[in-house]
């Protein structure tokens, strides 16, 4: 199982890994070793509900195909192990953010205390202010 959050879990049967070759300097290394982690994650044919699904597939992330499966590159490590941590680490991510629902603001206004304070502030500032004018003898 893998966990998303308290409410959230996926089979490890929904989430495809593979491992590749990484891109960029290396040196010999690079062109032996497949340290970097292809992770396919199907949103249609996963275990989450309706509205996760539809939230998911509503974000604007260019990781995700037409077909609906987000593809997920991790190769910033030079191990296979922490590039498939931080390729879960990265759906994890991916799948809060985009099942959260942010609390509706209500609107407020400031006390009738807040405002008197304020304008005698205002005031004062403008007595300060006047104080600096020119002195006539």
């Amino acid at each position: 199982m893998i966990f998303i959050s308290s409410t959230i879990k996926l089979g490890e049967h929904e989430v495809e890994i593979t491992a590749i070759r990484s891109q960029g300097a290396g040196g010999q290394n690079v062109n032996k070793v497949s340290s970097a982690i292809h992770l396919r994650f199907d949103i249609n044919a996963s275990s989450l509900n309706d509205f996760q699904k539809q939230r998911l597939l509503e974000s604007k992330d260019s990781r995700i195909t037409k077909d609906g499966v987000l593809i997920i590159k991790a190769q910033q490590f030079r191990t296979q192990e922490r590039n498939k941590i931080d390729a879960f680490k990265c759906l994890q991510q991916f799948i809060i953010d985009a099942t959260y629902i942010s609390k509706t603001r209500r609107p407020t206004k400031p006390s009738k205390n807040a405002r008197r304070k304020r304008m005698d502030k205002k005031k004062q500032r403008g007595q300060t202010k006047l104080l600096r004018g020119k002195v006539d003898f």
